[in-house]
């Protein structure tokens, strides 16, 4: 396979992993959590238990959690030297912010209120879902949102670039 092919498909696999991803925190933003918000403490707490547990499968790893940061490695591997690499190393480093927020912000906050276990056993379900703070979830959802997004529009020109170069 040549370096062409590779790099080739190493940007249109991290191109589409990372549309995955921005995908999955907008989703979040302008219809999962608008709509729990709606709803009461029993609902809101059982029904975000339940998708944080269901997100956690090796589809949404590989296609828009763990997969988009090695495509993303890889490509920018793939790319030095190249008049794409601007753009591929920003949409790096713009998806391993989003890492961090997810592992430092939404992370240790899904897990504690999964950790206050069975709401059909929680005696302050209120107090719960207040703990879970979830206008900071939202809005640091939103930053992921917007480096996700921004990273898939630099790859996305990154792609361009590189078929203009090679076509």
């Amino acid at each position: 396979m040549s370096n062409v092919t590779v790099r080739t498909v190493l940007l249109m696999g991290a191109t589409t992993t990372m549309g995955l991803a921005a995908g999955v925190f907008a989703l979040y933003a302008h219809t999962i959590m608008p709509g729990l918000r709606t709803t009461d403490d029993r609902t809101f707490v059982g029904a975000f238990q339940a998708m944080d547990r269901a997100i956690i499968n090796p589809w949404f790893m590989a296609t828009a959690f763990v997969g988009p940061l090695l495509l993303a490695i890889a490509a920018t591997i793939a790319n030095l030297g190249q008049p794409t690499i601007g753009w591929v190393a920003a949409a790096l480093a713009l998806y391993l912010v989003a890492v961090v927020i997810t592992i430092a912000v939404n992370v240790p906050l899904n897990d504690a209120l999964k950790d206050a276990g069975d709401p059909d056993r929680i005696a302050d379900l209120a107090l719960v879902r207040q703990q879970f703070h979830e206008a900071r979830w939202a809005a640091w959802n939103v930053v992921r949102v917007v480096t996700t997004t921004t990273a898939f529009g630099c790859l996305a020109w990154a792609l361009v670039m590189h078929g203009r170069a090679t076509g």
